[in-house]
């Protein structure tokens, strides 16, 4: 297949300087901002939300599990877009779809319609999880990234602190509602500062072929998996009718997929990169980076207020170590990576952090003392800090460049893949814990209810709605029993990711050492470009390297005739 050319005055095009990247960074960062206070805003208030909703430990999950879906679905999409068109314009459309989504959400009257908003809300969270790594990639080289992590770094902390803190006053204060509304401002400033600072190498035009039959089965195959996983064992038995036809039908819609992608032109995630060992092992080390850090997220903040009596505010503090972990490795390491060039060292420590993190939080109980759950979640951060990122660096640092979108996106989609497995896995199992908790503890329930007096019938009704409790608002007497009781089963939850990351430990200890270039993307795919034209047009490529700008390795000298013109 041919190359698409580039114009000789892009090849001629400077290498940018550390003020013009961090002006272009800049309407990235806010937009990553934006992402990530939207999202993390209403992690504390979920709780509440879905108790003022009426909804269930159910509706809980899927509230989450919506977002994370679609953005796993519409993560290789968007890569796929990035390798196709304007990646400018790309990732403006995605901050508004996203931004205008969490924004109706905040209308929402049921849990139902609530899912639907957090769905589409989760496919621009697709397009900035990807298309940020996209054009990272195009305008810092992998050695030299890590010098810009602590501003990504930097970023996440104050989103990821601040969000569920913001959350939580805003809660407390004005109303749950208007945590969907914070972001409006601050999208409205990312899309004119991106609009103004990022400059990106266009395209080549070429004819597009969009792979509709492989969004289609993907889409299929990923949502019947997810939904058997949350309603197995609740609303049918694990061996009936309705699991043969979601599995059956989950199986088939992979098989589709699969030929569906080794038959199309431009397919959605190209099969032949998982020839690449560093691709195939970073995918499968990121299922478990995934589970880890959207797991946690989730978990921890129903722990600090269905398993501790916390308030929204309190659990958004309660969270910080976890918080503290992830910012203190991401930047630390990012420094040491662009410092030494290895990275390899750190990704096999924070693949132990992951394990060790994930298997100390299922150890804790509503009782244990807070200075260890602090720790624990320490670890777990560090880990997710450590791996997240970087398993993307080494992917994009072996990857074809004109490929570099598919293969950013393959491990941002496999990443939130896990994550919207693990929460589904790690909601049913707490659902059914909890279930089987409150089944054996109910002569204590009921004594404790019949001792309340007047109010004994109010919190019976309550309790037997099946709507998700607020804790901290119940009589002493019945709080310390729902606190055990939700403690086990969030604890019991986290043990599903110690596998997991154990699995994605092995993998980092496989990936090929490979040193990391100090070249962009587009100076690679420039690279290219020119030794293409060195071999089909000599005399083009004689213009180039007239010019300085483009330089050949080992050539011979040229002999120079008497009348003085080079042959």
């Amino acid at each position: 297949m041919s190359t698409p050319s580039l114009a000789p005055e892009e090849l001629e095009k400077p290498k940018m300087t550390h003020r013009q990247v961090l002006e272009a960074l800049s309407g990235l960062l806010l937009g990553m901002f934006v992402s990530m206070l939207a999202s993390t805003v209403v992690s504390t208030s979920l709780p509440v939300i879905i108790h003022d909703l009426g909804g269930t430990q159910a509706s809980f999950t899927w509230v989450v599990t919506a977002t994370l879906l679609t953005t796993a679905i519409s993560t290789p999409i968007w890569g796929k877009l990035a390798d196709l068109f304007n990646r400018k314009v790309l990732i403006q459309i995605a901050i508004a779809i996203f931004v205008l989504a969490t924004a109706a959400a905040g209308f929402s009257q049921s849990p139902e319609m609530l899912i639907a908003f957090r769905a589409v809300q989760g496919i621009g969270a697709g397009g900035l999880a990807a298309l940020s790594q996209v054009i990272m990639a195009d305008i810092i080289s992998p050695r030299e990234r890590g010098r810009y992590m602590g501003l990504f770094g930097a970023v996440m902390a104050v989103a990821t602190i601040g969000g569920p803190l913001l959350g939580g006053v805003i809660t407390d204060t004005l109303g749950w509602r208007w945590n969907f509304y914070v972001a409006l401002p601050f999208a409205i400033l990312a899309l004119i500062i991106l609009q103004r600072t990022l400059h990106v190498v266009p395209r080549a035009k070429r004819k597009v072929s969009i792979d509709y039959l492989g969004i289609v089965f993907l889409s299929v195959a990923v949502a019947l998996l997810l939904i058997w996983v949350t309603l197995v064992g609740d609303s049918f038995e694990w061996w009936s009718t309705e699991t043969v036809l979601m599995v059956g039908g989950a199986i088939l819609g992979t098989i589709l997929f699969i030929v569906t992608e080794l038959r199309a032109k431009e397919p959605l995630i190209p099969l032949s990169m998982f020839r690449n060992r560093t691709f195939t092992l970073a995918v499968i080390a990121s299922i478990a980076t995934g589970i880890a850090m959207f797991g946690a997220s989730v978990f921890l903040s129903q722990f600090m207020q269905l398993a501790r009596g916390a308030t929204p505010t309190e659990a958004g503090l309660m969270t910080i170590p976890m918080i503290a972990g992830l910012l203190i490795a991401s930047i630390g390491v990012g420094a040491l990576i662009t410092r030494f060039g290895r990275w390899k060292p750190f990704l096999i420590v924070g693949g132990v952090f992951l394990i060790a993190g994930s298997y100390l939080l299922s150890t804790i109980h509503y009782d244990t003392n807070f200075a260890l759950v602090s720790l624990y979640m320490f670890l777990l951060g560090a880990g997710v800090g450590m791996t997240m990122q970087n398993l993307v660096l080494v992917v994009q640092n072996t990857s074809d460049p004109s490929e570099i979108g598919v293969a950013s996106s393959g491990v941002t989609f496999f990443r939130s893949l896990g994550g919207t497995i693990g929460v589904s896995l790690m909601g049913a199992a707490l659902a059914a814990r909890v279930t089987d908790l409150v089944t054996a503890g109910k002569d204590d329930i009921t004594t404790a209810i019949m001792g309340l007096g007047a109010d004994a019938q109010k919190w019976a009704d309550t309790l037997s709605s099946g709507t998700l409790p607020q804790v901290s608002t119940m009589p002493e007497t019945l709080r310390v029993i729902f606190e055990d009781i939700y403690a086990q089963g969030i604890s019991h939850s986290f043990l599903i990711a110690v596998p997991f990351a154990i699995v994605s430990l092995i993998a980092i200890v496989f990936l090929p050492n490979k040193p990391l270039t100090r070249m962009t993307t587009t100076e690679r795919l420039q690279a290219a470009e020119a030794d293409f034209a060195t071999v089909s047009v000599p005399e083009g490529m004689e213009a180039l390297t007239a010019t300085g700008s483009v330089r050949i390795a080992d050539a011979a000298p040229r002999e120079s005739d008497p009348s003085g013109s080079n042959r």
